[in-house]
């Protein structure tokens, strides 16, 4: 039994052999060479003999036909011709040799490319690069563009030119009356577009305008000239500092605004001059005109009383500094400098050994007051624009008016 055995496993895979073999040269093995190679599946024409009728029908011409080599292929018979291979599907020779109508579904994609949109029916949609396109400046746009601008010529683009009718019946011509000419007609439009930008010119101008405040570096120690910044301007600084020069004595007081014609943007209240000298009671001022009283009292008043008196003066007694009204209180007469606070008035002296001297008109034996008045009125006039006391008029009968007045002319009044 073990000998019987070991002598069927070697037979068994003996007659297995012989029947792949077997198979194998009769499936595996093509029948014939298939267009001239080797390889199976080879593309090439194949005779009419060994294509379906179905198929051929397709082909009214019956011209042979190409096909894929994926199965077997008949032999051709040797009485029939050889026949040539039909065109390619969809190729031009077979559309121009009516193998295939143009309308056979051809899958060639015209030069202007295919619009899904019309063959499914649907509207086709705009995009919005291709609507702003549309609304170019010369063409389709909405509102008038106008051409020429900054030259004499200024037309409106887009429009047609006008007839000599059209443009007639645009400007309102009369029937009943000649028609214009083509220069009237030029005349008119020239007209009307000098009368709209006028009008254009008078609404812009009418427009309030709004300015880019941008912040730019500059020294943080200096100060803006502007005024109303929350900051003092230089030239109130710079003045304010001469006052301590002069030994002034002062505050700084907040702005003072009554209306449009009564006010002082920077303020200083006057208490005290150099060399001791009281003002009583203090006077609210601006600094230009406080400095220039300042300079007078210092350098002219003090040395003329020690001429005079061999005393100094003490206290000055003014009458009126900053006060909104109008020129000696008239109704009707323009606003005075005491409204900006660029004028004071003075109505009494008192010197330091207690002598008292009234500005106003002294009698005929007062010798030294009569010089002193003198003085003042000759001297202040180097300081002040304007100078006016007991004779000038009824107004400025018991107090001397100074003030800085500025005038076209430079012209300084002294009475």
């Amino acid at each position: 039994m073990g000998y019987v055995s070991s002598l069927q496993r070697p037979l068994t895979a003996f007659v297995l052999s012989i029947s792949l073999v077997a198979c194998t040269t009769d499936d595996l093995t093509p029948s014939a060479r298939i267009d001239s190679g080797e390889r199976v599946g080879a593309i090439g024409p194949v005779p009419v003999d060994a294509v379906p009728e179905q198929e051929v029908a397709a082909y009214p011409s019956g011209e042979p036909v190409s096909t894929f080599g994926g199965g077997r292929t008949a032999p051709a018979a040797s009485h029939q011709p050889p026949r040539r291979a039909l065109p390619m599907i969809d190729s031009e020779e077979a559309t121009l040799s009516g193998a295939q109508p143009v309308s056979s579904g051809s899958s060639a994609i015209p030069s202007e490319g295919v619009n899904m949109d019309q063959m499914l029916g649907v509207e086709p949609v705009v995009g919005l690069a291709e609507e702003q396109n549309n609304e170019i400046a010369e063409g389709n746009a909405s509102q008038p563009v106008v051409g020429g601008i900054g030259e004499d010529n200024v037309r409106q683009l887009g429009s047609p030119p006008q007839t000599l009718d059209a443009a007639q019946a645009s400007l309102g011509g009369d029937p009943d009356l000649p028609p214009l000419t083509a220069e009237q007609i030029s005349a008119e439009e020239a007209a009307r577009r000098r009368a709209f930008e006028r009008q254009n010119a008078m609404q812009r101008a009418q427009q309030p305008q709004e300015v880019a405040m941008l912040p730019r570096a500059r020294n943080p120690m200096s100060e803006p000239e502007t005024q109303f910044t929350g900051q003092m301007p230089r030239s109130e600084i710079a003045c304010r500092q001469r006052l301590r020069k002069l030994g002034v004595e002062f505050r700084d007081i907040p702005r003072i605004s009554n209306g449009p014609s009564c006010g002082i943007d920077y303020p200083i209240e006057l208490a005290g001059l150099s060399g001791g000298i009281d003002v009583k009671p203090a006077v609210k001022l601006n600094c230009e005109v406080t400095e220039a009283f300042a300079k007078w009292v210092k350098y002219e008043l003090a040395p003329s009383s020690r001429y005079r008196y061999w005393s100094g003066v003490k206290t000055i007694k003014p009458l009126g500094g900053y006060s909104c009204r109008t020129m000696n209180s008239r109704r009707g007469n323009p606003m005075s400098e005491h409204a900006h606070g660029n004028a004071i008035d003075v109505g009494k002296f008192v010197l330091k050994n207690g002598k008292e001297i009234d500005v106003r008109k002294k009698g005929f034996f007062a010798f030294r007051e009569k010089g002193l008045l003198k003085a003042v009125r000759t001297d202040s006039c180097k300081y002040f624009n304007t100078v006016l006391g007991p004779g000038s008029d009824p107004y400025h009968k018991d107090h001397f008016h100074f003030d800085l007045r500025t005038r076209k002319t430079g012209y300084r009044h002294c009475d």
